[in-house]
């Protein structure tokens, strides 16, 4: 099953083809972290005036696949 999304791109000739928002160059990286630094949607609209709520809501739906995608190293907590 292939997932589409339609905010976000990749331009292996822009932000080092980094996944971005639409063709701006805010990078998903750059929106997922700021929601995980208590940033709210309001407060990253306002930061960031070319966002839409739906580009924060579909780059946490893109971060969450692409943790599902592939295992990350953690470490074991007994």
């Amino acid at each position: 099953m292939t997932v589409k999304y339609a905010r976000i791109t990749h331009d292996p000739a822009r932000m080092g083809g980094a996944p971005c928002i639409r063709t701006l160059r805010v990078p998903v990286a750059t929106v997922v972290g700021l929601v995980a630094e208590g940033m709210s949607v309001a407060e990253i609209l306002e930061a960031y005036p070319d966002l839409e709520a739906e580009d924060i809501a579909e780059a946490l739906r893109f971060a969450a696949d692409a943790v599902r995608e592939r295992g990350l190293p953690l470490t074991h907590v007994a």
